[in-house]
């Protein structure tokens, strides 16, 4: 499974950010150990206040455990990963809590341990945790049989489409996938060999370059949304100011953006608005869907922990009521009846919470797979639109070009095949 930690701080966002119902289906404190607190905020709140006799800042280490899309890891599968990475990064025996996430028919774990070692009152060090963590990572596919990822065929094998956090976060905001716009930006260097070729390949999938303020060459689509060429396209700066020219010649993001949006007119707009309100109707009964079922399966859940709940305290009475009292209490403790009621009991108790844990587990399954069903409907529903956005984006870049007084377009040559 993968497995992504950092160190940090920030007690209060981190514990809002996993107790967060919003953008999960279901969210479970599994377990809280080593705090006094009785709840996620007051535990880090702790952790935060040991780590003031000390230095360090990044008093936490947060661990996240992500399956396969497709793997079914049952819940011991996840605290036996917990248990080899807390062994791997040397934190046994610190205070620890774990948190459960269920969104998108999917269930991950979130581990958070406080590196202050309380007794010594010094950050425990984690150097090389991140290799460390893939090389344990890499250990899980394997253990459980999974398909290995790419990137841990090869020690030598490098992704040329990575992408950084912030451009997939100003990528979500347009729906679009950033492996995707990167590649578009790839085969347009490939394409050309001069500005007036790769400005060409460019606005073909509606990017038109301009001069950015600090970042040399940048293209700006029709959101009005930046993205440096250099970054994009894999290259280093020197190399597209070598092939392009100096960006002062270009228009500056501003002016480019400007005269991209005369270009666009009502008309287009009107169109992609159009298309947007087309698919959040035909999106609406599913998401609406997708919460009655959340909360469906919420009920469900809490239902289940009260039958258990009355059924453990009815149990628990029925097994305390085996001894008996008085001289025959006496009695029993004499001949050893009192000592092997209690063994088993105990045997009992745990076949009892062995049980309890069972159903638990059935209903989860039951529930992820009834909300993987429904996400493949949300997803087949948002990739549709997203080709039609993209076939929408194509037609508006052939109609601003033909739109542009005086454009010439180059020849067949130097636009290359069509992508």
């Amino acid at each position: 499974m993968i497995l992504v930690g950092s160190q940090r701080g920030g007690a209060a966002s981190l514990a809002r950010h996993l107790m967060n119902s919003f953008e999960n289906d279901h969210v479970t404190v599994h377990e809280l150990r080593g705090f006094t607190g009785s709840n996620l905020r007051d535990a880090f709140d702790e952790a935060h206040a040991v780590s003031l006799g000390t230095k360090c800042q990044q008093f936490l280490f947060s661990l996240s455990f992500n399956p396969p899309k497709d793997a079914k890891a049952s819940l011991d599968d996840l605290l036996l990963a917990v248990e080899r990475a807390e062994k791997t990064l040397g934190l046994e025996d610190q205070p620890r809590a774990l948190v459960i996430h269920e969104k998108n028919g999917r269930r991950h774990l979130h581990a958070v341990w406080s590196r202050i070692d309380a007794e010594t009152m010094k950050a425990i060090n984690l150097p090389f945790y991140k290799s460390r963590l893939n090389q344990l990572s890499r250990d899980l596919f394997l253990d459980h049989g999974w398909e290995l990822p790419e990137g841990y065929q090869s020690r030598f094998w490098r992704n040329p489409l990575n992408f950084t956090l912030a451009e997939w976060q100003q990528t979500q905001r347009l729906g679009l996938d950033p492996r995707e716009i990167k590649l578009i930006f790839r085969r347009a260097w490939e394409r050309s060999d001069n500005l007036a070729s790769f400005r060409s390949a460019l606005e073909e999938h509606g990017y038109y370059i301009a001069r950015g303020d600090r970042r040399g060459h940048v293209a700006v689509d029709l959101n009005g949304e930046v993205f440096p060429v250099a970054r994009f396209a894999g290259l280093k700066t020197k190399d597209v100011t070598a092939r392009l020219g100096p960006p002062d010649q270009l228009a500056g993001v501003e002016e480019t953006t400007a005269r991209v949006q005369r270009l666009l007119g009502e008309r287009v707009r009107s169109m992609l608005e159009e298309t947007e309100q087309k698919h959040a109707r035909r999106l609406k009964p599913l998401l609406d869907q997708y919460r009655a079922q959340v909360l469906a399966q919420r009920q469900d859940r809490q239902d289940l922990k009260m039958a258990q709940d009355l059924r453990r305290r009815r149990e628990t009475a029925e097994r305390q009521s085996r001894f008996r009292r008085g001289l025959a209490a006496l009695l029993d403790f004499l001949t050893g009846r009192s000592a092997r009621m209690r063994r088993e009991n105990e045997r009992d108790a745990e076949a009892c919470k062995r049980r309890d844990h069972l159903e638990r587990e059935a209903m989860m399954h039951h529930q992820l797979a009834a909300r993987r069903s429904l996400q493949s409907n949300i997803a087949q529903l948002r990739a549709r639109h997203q080709k039609v956005m993209v076939n929408i984006a194509c037609q508006i870049a052939r109609l601003i070009d033909a739109r542009t007084p005086g454009r010439q377009r180059g020849s067949e040559f130097e636009r290359g095949p069509s992508l």
